[in-house]
């Protein structure tokens, strides 16, 4: 787990007292692409292949699902946490306008900053879908997801995504400081370990923005969810790509926002549509 003690001092409405608190570790990772740089990113220590792999899908530098690229350690920090990485692909498994550097320091609360647009053409691509999620399993993957975070629980100060099956089997557990970061671990492990065509359901701790909603859409995930509130670039962005999308999903409850058909409503009190445009 990759979380460190600290010193503090805590009060507690009347009086001071020393204490020691676990908090979650946060490291900056530069990935390289064949030597050249590409980003630098702030992330949970761990699984930085999962991470790089699942950032260069999504970002669309590698497109080919079977493509297993070679990580090299470039170099670690003091304290031992890997700093430095490149991916070894292919010259013609990258896309044809790679142009190396991301010219963007991806901070691990917001991927999208640092963009100069957002791509208009994604819109158009939509998820492909022929399931049917059971409403009654979102509030198990959603327990799931609660009982596996060991270094939230231990420190409180990281997200969480899970990757689900359509019948609630969890395929992985993914923590960082970020909520994009968690999202890019999950698709990589997918993909890692061949799974992404079994992947129906992506659930995420915190609230969801447009450029999660476009990870799921490029890696064919049809459902998704998150403890609090999408942004309404997100609920456009899921309506056209295909994407059910959901909120609020705590205490046995959530709101379906997109796309609705695509769940079974068999228990329809655990489903509270604020908004049914």
């Amino acid at each position: 787990m990759e979380v460190k003690l600290y010193n503090g001092v805590v009060f507690n409405g009347e009086q001071f007292s020393p204490t020691e608190d676990y908090i979650s570790i946060e490291v900056a990772l530069s990935i390289s692409v064949n030597k050249v740089p590409f980003t630098v990113t702030m992330q949970t220590p761990g699984n930085e292949i999962d991470l790089a792999r699942g950032l260069l899908f999504t970002e669309g530098i590698i497109t080919n699902k079977n493509c297993l690229p070679h990580l090299e350690i470039i170099s670690k920090n003091n304290e031992g946490y890997i700093d430095a990485i490149n991916i070894q692909i292919p010259n013609e498994l990258i896309a044809k306008d790679f142009a190396g550097t991301r010219n963007v320091i991806s901070a691990s609360s917001c991927g999208v900053c640092g963009k100069t647009s957002l791509d208009g053409d994604a819109d158009c691509i939509r998820v492909v879908n022929s399931d049917k999620l059971n409403a009654q399993l979102v509030p198990k993957m959603f327990q799931k997801i609660s009982d596996g975070q060991l270094n939230f629980k231990k420190a409180g100060g990281t997200h969480a995504a899970g990757g689900f099956t359509i019948d609630g089997e969890l395929l992985t557990l993914q923590e960082d400081i970020g909520r994009h970061n968690a999202v890019d671990k999950v698709i990589g492990f997918l993909l890692n370990h061949k799974l992404i065509e079994k992947a129906k359901f992506i659930t995420v701790s915190g609230r969801i923005s447009y450029e999660i909603v476009e990870k799921a859409r490029s890696a064919n995930i049809p459902f998704l969810a998150a403890v609090s509130a999408p942004s309404s670039l997100a609920i456009d962005n899921a309506k056209e790509s295909g994407i059910t999308l959901m909120g609020f999903c705590r205490n046995n409850k959530f709101t379906i926002y997109s796309n609705s058909e695509q769940v079974e409503l068999v228990n329809s009190e655990l489903v509270t549509e604020k908004n049914k445009n």
